[in-house]
């Protein structure tokens, strides 16, 4: 199945989501999350998730699909990628959003392919490296008053067993603390920026909402693939 989709993918905490949450009302559309870690249950606070209301609201796909003891991959995301877009509504427009490069490109090019083709273009967000890490400490200090530690500990306890893909999660670890989880988070954006710089033809835009919607406007919506 193949569908027409707004793009915007980025590293993290520049600000994607909130901006397409923004344009996503401006379009009546429903919103697909491209995160690799946003798809485990209970993972909440340090994963940055949106709010059950946001979620609701946008009929929100790619989130809450398996527990920390539960194994994912690329596979399984665009399995249930493709589950969730059979009950978009006829004329409702996708929204699709997140850092997870992979996830970008099974959509616009399929998985375990080869391609001579150039990588798929599509929006990314440009964004300062210096301002990233501030985001990310503001954020990480918002986490940990929001819980983050009660959040691990609970989820610990009731998963005593992760999954190798759910251990990779930044801030979830035993013994983790802030000074780590914020160099680690920023290792993460940068890895993010170089995905999206050699593995896809990044379309840069500036992380405003109206860059971002003339980005749209002028380049999309671009045709996704459904096909899990």
């Amino acid at each position: 199945m193949t569908r027409d989709a707004y793009l915007l993918a980025g590293p993290t905490a520049s600000g994607k989501s909130a901006i397409a949450a923004v344009l996503a009302r401006r379009l009546g559309a429903w919103i697909l999350s491209a995160d690799s870690m946003l798809v485990y249950k209970g993972m909440d606070v340090g994963t940055a998730k949106p709010p059950p209301e946001e979620i609701a609201e946008f009929h929100m796909g790619g989130v809450d699909i398996v527990t920390p003891a539960e194994e994912f991959s690329s596979g399984a995301w665009l399995r249930a990628a493709a589950e969730w877009a059979r009950d978009v509504p006829a004329g409702v427009p996708i929204v699709i959003v997140g850092g997870t490069g992979l996830y970008f490109s099974a959509l616009l090019r399929g998985l375990d392919r080869r391609w001579t083709c150039p990588p798929p273009e599509y929006p990314v967000i440009k964004i300062d490296r210096a301002l990233v890490r501030e985001r990310i400490r503001e954020r990480l200090d918002g986490m940990f008053m929001s819980g983050l530690e009660e959040e691990k500990r609970r989820l610990h306890e009731r998963y005593p067993v992760w999954s190798r893909t759910a251990s990779l999660a930044i801030g979830y670890r035993e013994g983790d603390d802030a000074a780590k989880i914020l160099t680690r988070t920023c290792q993460l954006a940068k890895r993010q920026d170089t995905w999206f710089r050699h593995q896809a033809t990044p379309l840069y835009v500036a992380p405003e909402i109206e860059a971002v919607w003339t980005m749209w406007r002028e380049r999309g919506p671009w045709s996704v693939i459904f096909d899990g």
